[in-house]
């Protein structure tokens, strides 16, 4: 369970991202997070796997303290959270197989992780992870010869190799088409479902947002204006959380 605690994020800018941020989320949930641009929807997400720390509350994830944790304990902590971006951060000069092989050089002797050296399991897992998304086919084609979609899937693949507990997506179809983007939205919503992994993206679709996930946060200035099941989000809720009435162009991320 993921549990913020009248958490609150002031940057070294004295920006405050996030104000008094109380929110739980249990196993298994698919969480949509939306709001304008730079309502904190990133900070939030990011404080999950502690790429940014907290100013102030508590922030726990399945009993760990995230601010509290360092060394090897963060290191084994963010090895069930994966993360997706919306760039898909790729190698593009290498296989699409050993991009999701790097997924797995944590858990590798060092001397291995230097000369790419990976055992057969390791190379199992990357091939079935790949087979869970959909391009099982493309394994040993370079990643710069994918298309966007097919290149976010390699990405997906990589994180589900490291055999996460939580996904993390950080706006992973702003740079799609529509066709292609619900496409990835609908690998993200079966991995979910048969897998259990707690999936929570930040999005700027709306329209995908309330079609694929059963819980949205919706954000405004760094607080939140709405949490609740995607089917009772109205557009007066929208409206509060955007802080005016959102067109239909925007409703659809454009």
């Amino acid at each position: 369970m993921i549990n913020f605690n009248k958490v609150s994020k002031v940057y070294p800018n004295g920006v405050q991202a996030l104000k008094d941020v109380s929110l739980k989320i249990e196993q298994g949930e698919f969480v949509a997070i939306i709001g304008l641009s730079g309502a904190g929807k990133s900070t939030l997400l990011r404080t999950i796997n502690r790429m940014h720390d907290i100013s102030s509350g508590s922030l726990t994830v399945n009993g760990h303290e995230v601010n509290k944790l360092n060394g090897k304990a963060l290191r084994r902590f963010r090895r069930k959270i994966g993360m997706v971006f919306q760039s898909f951060n790729l190698v593009p000069r290498i296989t699409v197989i050993k991009n999701v092989l790097t997924s797995r050089v944590p858990d590798l002797p060092l001397w291995k992780s230097l000369i790419g050296l990976y055992s057969k399991q390791d190379k199992i897992i990357a091939l079935e992870a790949l087979d869970k998304v959909g391009i099982l086919e493309k394994a040993y084609i370079r990643a710069d010869q994918l298309s966007g979609g097919q290149q976010q899937r390699v990405a997906l693949a990589r994180t589900l190799a490291q055999n996460p507990e939580i996904i993390l997506a950080d706006e992973p179809v702003a740079a799609l088409d529509p066709v292609t983007a619900g496409q990835v939205m609908d690998d993200f919503k079966r991995i979910n479902k048969e897998m259990n992994i707690s999936v929570i993206i930040n999005i700027h679709h709306v329209d995908l947002a309330l079609k694929y996930a059963e819980r949205v946060v919706g954000i405004r200035a760094g607080e939140i204006i709405y949490d609740g099941p995607a089917t009772e989000v109205t557009e007066e809720i929208l409206t509060q959380i955007y802080g005016r009435k959102i067109s239909e162009d925007e409703l659809m991320g454009a």
